[in-house]
């Protein structure tokens, strides 16, 4: 069975403008690790655009399915956020944050408009960004005494893995990076060095 252990997310910051009855609504796009730079992001978008009357979002980060969120930022519930998450999660991208900032055109569009809206400003941010795969990894450390240090690196070298930190006490402590689907052969292939400890 094999391991889906890569995901999608964006390269670099992106903007669209999307236009609906005077309405002007610009969709913001930013690659994002935390809900630091989400804030940072969102702030930075409500300097660059004081005027406007509403600065929606969403985010969804990390690599599990549970860390994502929505702010409709004041147009009626489920018609601003909601479109925007749907179109982070129709293409499975991760660790990416957008904003919508929306300028009144004096007509009212309306819910299924207004979802409209949001939704075609999000797409066109996505569409004018470079999509980038990333892939899932996990963190091992290995604890090994300093002469183990070519065999330890062969396997390093086989499965083209990175090292992440390196330590010297009174043994050689390797923190590596595996990706998730190479994850039970690695550790089997450091297991069977007798010499190596898993920490």
């Amino acid at each position: 069975m094999s391991i889906s252990d890569t995901y999608f997310t964006i390269s670099e910051p992106s903007v669209s403008l999307f236009k609906d009855k005077g309405s002007k609504f610009y969709g913001f796009a930013f690659p994002v690790a935390d809900e630091d730079e989400v804030k940072m992001y969102l702030d930075e978008t409500k300097k660059l655009h004081p005027k406007a009357r509403h600065h929606c979002y969403a985010y969804r980060l990390g690599t599990t399915d549970d860390n994502f969120r929505a702010n409709d930022d004041g147009e009626p519930s489920g018609s601003a956020g909601k479109p925007i998450l749907n179109v982070l999660l129709s293409q499975n991208l991760r660790n990416v944050f957008i904003v919508v900032v929306r300028y009144f055109g004096g007509t009212l569009l309306g819910v299924p408009g207004l979802i409209n809206a949001y939704k075609m400003a999000s797409m066109e941010a996505l569409e004018e960004a470079t999509l980038e795969e990333k892939t899932i990894n996990e963190h091992l450390k290995l604890a090994f005494k300093i002469q183990y240090m070519n065999e330890v690196m062969r396997i390093i070298k086989n499965y083209d893995l990175n090292i992440i930190s390196q330590d010297y006490t009174d043994r050689y402590i390797l923190n590596i990076e595996v990706r998730l689907s190479l994850l039970e052969e690695v550790k089997e292939a450091i297991l069977d060095l007798r010499f190596v400890e898993l920490e």
